[in-house]
């Protein structure tokens, strides 16, 4: 009998929950091996819950108790995740969770200690809620060298550009619906400012690559400076606008960014609306996959938990596979004004265009001139963006 433990009874951790309960008979019968819920830790008492008995208050309980040999953190935020987490591993407990935060931040410690102490650190739901990319990416593209990664990493934002496209409602608005349907949190920065497609972004770079950047010094740009023209501008060209979490390995060099991008229709990410989530891993040999799915929510994100449970309890028995990682240094990084790629440039209507601005194609939208511009890097663009001064209303980078 294998005895796990919750750490935290939110959305996740109480999905969690309702997924070992529910599908239980079909879990065991797959595993050959029967599982108990022993303790789930939260502040909070929930007498009307059947799993109310489980609850308990002190983290010592969970971490002295030899029984538990497998721990779900779900608790959100740093700390005390991290610490609980840490001491996990180090009593030789399993650990899987869904904190992005605490895998982009502290992977690199955690997946060492796993390694020393014989146990597994797994975090399938850190990235994508319910969408199987972190396993595939492990084991399924093991035999490949991941070139590149694109990805709507981030729900909320994308159901607000969503609807910002569909119905012409302002940021603004849109923003507060997210939140009264639970999709935004009262504090909507880490969405709408990209932090949380960061996280993201920098553990599937990490999966690549081996490098797991600090996702505190990658550019990250969110979706708070979005107007209608904007959307309007990417429609007349048949664009979607998209938040997009990209990274790229050339030449030994890492790229990662978190930027809103111009995606044409010919790419799949264009066709991913609402709250939905798709990322897209160019490998050499396999060439372009796609993984879509529910990219939050409480069943489909408990779902990636349960699997990580199921995953360390079918190979108990065997030796854990470790996960390499090592912290990024400047030295890992390639030179982020050296990226290059089309550009969409918003001007004024009337602004004078200089001869530095090669476009392909001029449309007016809105009272504006959209021009899609020719290939140029990140330097080149800001100095294009200097001259422009004033007459520049906005300028996004192409996603092709």
């Amino acid at each position: 009998m294998v005895k796990i433990a919750l750490l935290g009874f939110g959305v996740v951790g109480s999905g969690t929950a309702e997924v070992l309960t529910e599908n239980k008979k079909i879990i065991e019968e797959r595993l050959g091996c029967a599982y108990e819920i022993k303790y789930i830790l939260d502040l909070r008492e929930f007498p009307d819950s059947p799993f109310g008995s489980l609850v308990v208050h002190d983290f010592n309980t969970i971490l002295n108790d030899p029984e538990v040999t497998v721990v779900a953190e779900m608790m959100g935020g740093s700390h005390p995740a991290y610490d609980f987490t840490k001491a996990c591993l180090m009593a030789g407990k399993n650990v899987v969770t869904s904190n992005k935060e605490v895998v982009s931040t502290f992977g690199v410690e955690l997946c060492a200690l796993a390694r020393e102490h014989g146990v597994r650190y797994l975090f399938e739901a850190s990235v994508g809620g319910g969408i199987p990319v972190i396993r595939p990416m492990i084991n399924d593209l093991s035999s490949n060298k991941v070139a590149k990664i694109s990805g709507i990493l981030n729900g909320t934002t994308n159901y607000i550009l969503t609807e910002m496209r569909d119905k012409g409602t302002p940021f603004s608005d849109v923003l507060k619906e997210a939140q009264r349907l639970g999709y935004a949190e009262a504090n909507p920065s880490a969405d709408v400012d990209g932090i949380d497609a960061a996280r993201k972004i920098v553990i599937l770079a990490a999966l690549a690559s081996g490098k797991l950047a600090d996702p505190k010094t990658i550019p990250t740009e969110g979706i708070t400076a979005i107007s209608l023209t904007d959307t309007h501008v990417a429609a007349a060209f048949g664009f979607s606008m998209k938040l997009i979490g990209h990274a790229a390995l050339t030449d030994g060099k890492l790229t990662a960014f978190v930027s809103p991008r111009m995606v044409p229709a010919v790419n799949p990410l264009s066709r991913i609306d609402g709250v939905f989530n798709g990322i897209l891993v160019n490998a050499n040999m396999v060439g372009e996959v796609m993984f879509y799915g529910p990219g939050a929510g409480k069943l489909p994100t408990a779902s990636a938990v349960v699997a990580d449970i199921i995953d360390i309890i079918a190979n108990r028995d065997a030796d854990p596979k470790p996960i390499l990682w090592e912290a990024a240094t400047d030295s890992d990084m390639a030179d982020f004004a050296g990226y290059v790629c089309r550009r969409m440039w918003i001007l004024k209507s009337g602004a004078e265009i200089p001869a530095a601005l090669a476009f392909d194609d001029m449309k007016v939208v809105d009272d504006t001139v959209a021009l899609l511009g020719a290939p140029c890097d990140e330097a080149t663009a800001a100095s294009i963006a200097k001259v422009l001064g004033e007459s520049l209303l906005s300028v996004y980078r192409v996603l092709d």
